[in-house]
């Protein structure tokens, strides 16, 4: 028989793993969107007067097709990358265990999105320092500057993955020594 407290657990589980889901696809639809929207400005340049959810770049795609593709490009790999940490989230959820939650597999899906966080706030860094650069360029701003403040989501992750490779490494002795 499970517990209340189980039993809890597992409805936040499943509403998380609905919820990754539901980020993955948000995601993937709007980088998605970008991509057709930019692929239809490349012939049109009016195209890129309400580039995805009225993101206008259209003086930006004016000055130079070549920096507004960079700055496209920079959005593009920015939403891949979160969607990379949603699809691994989902990874987890898919494979989670309540009863054995200290898995290799776990520890290295943590382990993996810490990585892929660490590169989306390298590449967010980058954008900040192309758009600052782009308005000192064209005395326009394009975009906003992005956060960089998940570096210590990043850490927090990080910490966790090692945690649970350690508990990888004790149920094993653990396993061993029965």
């Amino acid at each position: 028989m499970k517990s209340k407290t189980q039993t809890k657990t597992e409805q936040v589980l499943i509403v998380l793993h609905i919820l990754a889901w539901l980020a993955f696809v948000g995601l993937m639809i709007e980088g998605g969107a970008i991509l057709i929207s930019y692929s239809i400005s490349c012939s049109n340049p009016a195209g890129a007067k309400n580039l995805y959810n009225g993101l206008n770049l259209y003086d930006l795609r004016q000055f130079n097709f070549w920096y507004y593709t960079g700055a496209v490009s920079y959005m593009v790999v920015l939403l891949v990358l979160k969607a990379l940490v949603s699809f691994q989230v989902i990874r987890i959820l898919s494979k989670f265990n309540l009863k054995n939650p200290f898995t290799p597999e776990v520890a290295g899906r943590l382990e993996k999105i810490s990585y892929i966080a660490l590169g989306t706030w390298v590449v967010t860094m980058l954008s900040n320092i192309y758009l600052g650069w782009l308005q000192k360029t064209t005395g326009k701003l394009f975009g906003n500057q992005l956060s960089g403040e998940f570096i210590f989501m990043v850490a927090l992750v990080f910490i966790i993955a090692q945690v649970f490779k350690r508990g990888v490494e004790i149920q094993s002795e653990n396993d061993l020594t029965v």
